[in-house]
């Protein structure tokens, strides 16, 4: 009978890994950090080659596609009025954002994932936008997250709702809205651990991080931040030691227990937190790198079990719980990625660095990409580095120690969404569509 039982377990495990490889729940796929162990996934399309399908999506938004099962989900917001036009690149001058005109509609919309015909959307929230945004910025950047049984969308300024995945709404709640710097608007997306939703809302009024019930929507616990506005989406950390919520900030990184107790925290970060951390068998990788910071844009490797400040003294690269960092290499808005023994950083200006993601060592750096700007993160499959810019170009390099750009493959559309890559398809976002590329 326990042989039975041993084998039972070992099938459900087995299961439970194969479902978690073919689906991709969250931004950047969860725990993945954007890689996908997937030897079919293509490396050259155009909007006549190797489409699937795509689907013109209403409205504006920039969140990430998440996929489970033979179910597509993506948010957006609709209007009945006009809006700025998205401008690509960095902006100097033309910073302060503005609020949008027009009543909104917070949409909820599930695709199929073998035809991309619209299965059910669903009205989130409607009403006035009470807060400004960054021109490049859209009131649907937070990227929704799934466990399979519920589909969970967080609209910063507006609030949070739980559909089933047929679209049954669960429950609704909603949030107050704060001002954020230079009224550029939020975008940090949700976490989901166990039976708890994350919230992170770093703002210019009242930072917190707080922690839902994900069957009621209700309050679990919530704790004040010393931070101003950061658009970093918190990471679950499951390491040897236990499993803590990591949260970057341009005052601190803070690490929280899952009852938001304060682990550890770190200081000397950039002026502006946007990367999400994330981890590998040995480190946590923590990042910021905002381009006007004249001082620091950092990239750092924790190891786990610290407490308490760990903070780098004087001219300090490492100490006990930080195994190297470097002072300029961190990039602005893509999350890094760690594929291999290598750790690659990709700046918005068109440059992608390599390092040894053991020690730091640097194997190349800032080889050009080409591309205006580059905002999406990168995404890693069968040997390959896929970085997607702004004007919808994704230039696919060699991963290893050699830079070798394999191909450009083009889409001829504005978009800042990182995809969904999974099951040798990459779902991709531009301004006006999804797209389902596969061989």
């Amino acid at each position: 009978m326990c042989r039975l039982l041993s084998l039972a377990s070992v099938l459900v495990c087995t299961l439970t890994v194969a479902a978690d490889e073919s689906n991709w729940p969250a931004f950047r796929g969860g725990e993945r950090g954007g890689v996908a162990a997937d030897k079919a996934l293509p490396d050259t399309w155009a909007p006549d080659k190797n489409i699937t399908w795509q689907v013109d999506l209403p409205g504006r938004g920039w969140s990430s596609p998440v996929v489970w099962g033979d179910r597509v989900f993506v948010t957006t917001v609709e209007t009945d009025a006009k809006v700025p036009e998205s401008k690509k690149g960095l902006y100097i001058n033309d910073v302060n954002g503005k609020p949008q005109p027009g009543e909104h509609q917070w949409m909820v919309y599930c695709l199929d994932w073998k035809s991309g015909k619209t299965l059910w959307k669903k009205e989130a929230f409607k009403g006035e936008a009470k807060e400004a945004i960054h021109i490049k910025n859209s009131y649907a950047s937070e990227t929704p997250v799934t466990d399979g049984e519920h589909i969970y969308a967080y609209f910063g300024n507006v609030g949070v709702v739980c559909y089933d995945l047929d679209g049954k709404e669960v429950w609704s709640k909603k949030l107050s809205p704060h001002k954020t710097r230079l009224g550029w608007g939020p975008a940090a997306s949700p976490a989901l651990h166990g039976d708890r939703l994350y919230l992170l809302d770093d703002n210019e009024e009242q930072s917190y991080l707080t922690a839902l019930d994900k069957k009621t929507g209700n309050e679990g616990w919530k704790v004040q931040r010393d931070e101003k506005s950061n658009w970093a989406t918190p990471f679950i950390w499951k390491n040897a030691e236990r499993t803590e919520i990591v949260t970057a900030g341009s005052g601190r990184v803070r690490s929280y227990d899952l009852d938001g107790k304060l682990l550890w925290e770190l200081k000397g970060m950039s002026v502006i937190a946007i990367p999400t951390p994330f981890a590998g068998t040995d480190f946590l990788y923590v990042s910021s790198g905002y381009v006007l910071d004249p001082v620091i844009k950092p990239v750092y490797a924790i190891r786990p079990g610290a407490t308490g400040d760990i903070s780098l003294m004087g001219d300090e690269t490492s100490n006990k719980w930080i195994a190297w960092s470097l002072k300029q290499a961190g990039p602005y808005n893509p999350s890094p990625l760690l594929y291999g023994d290598y750790l690659y950083v990709l700046y918005d200006r068109g440059t992608l660095s390599c390092f040894d993601a053991k020690t730091g060592k640097p194997v190349y750096e800032k080889e050009r990409l080409g591309g205006t700007a580059f905002t999406a993160s990168p995404w890693a499959a069968d040997g390959k580095i896929y970085c997607l810019s702004e004007d919808g170009e994704t230039v696919v390099v060699q991963a290893g120690q050699e830079f070798k750009i394999l191909g450009k493959n083009s889409l001829d559309e504005m978009t800042l969404a990182t995809p969904a890559v999974l099951r040798g398809n990459i779902v991709l976002r531009t301004q006006s569509k999804v797209y389902r590329i596969g061989k």
